[in-house]
């Protein structure tokens, strides 16, 4: 079974919405080896994290939905991947260890409009490859039920 796999299970079974973002945060995380992966929930006004896989929970929870990459990518409704996060004054520093960054938007099917994001972490520089940026690209998409 690959991860795309797994994820559509999940989010076609039973468990609530929170426990199902939190697993697929998880298979995502796993899938790569990525040190931690968060998905948010994206309001007119605020991006507030809903389950994340790693460590430690972020240090900016909730935030207004202009601010740091999130709201990068939020407002222009395009991944923004960073890979190396020292370079761009919009990093909300979540890690002190985090060097790359790449932030992808999941949208609803029926409207269109950014409801979330996936957030994932590296702590190597140049860690998104192509074939990084594809997958998550493609998890993205598959999360969306997530929100309907």
């Amino acid at each position: 079974m690959s991860e795309f796999d797994d994820l559509r299970a999940l989010l076609a079974g039973p468990l609530p919405r929170i426990e199902k973002a939190r697993e697929a945060a998880e298979i995502i995380r796993r899938a790569r080896s990525y040190r931690w992966v968060g998905i948010y929930h994206v309001t007119p006004d605020e991006i507030s994290a809903i389950a994340w896989a790693g460590a430690d929970a972020p240090l900016f929870p909730r935030f207004p939905a202009t601010e740091g990459l999130n709201g990068a990518a939020v407002q222009s409704g395009e991944p923004v991947v960073v890979q190396d996060v020292s370079c761009d004054l919009r990093y909300l520093t979540t890690f002190a260890s985090t060097r790359g960054e790449a932030i992808f938007p999941i949208k609803s099917r029926s409207t269109g409009r950014v409801v979330g994001t996936i957030d994932v972490e590296s702590s190597e520089v140049n860690a998104f490859t192509p074939e990084e940026q594809a997958f998550l690209a493609a998890c993205a998409d598959e999360l969306a039920p997530l929100w309907s």
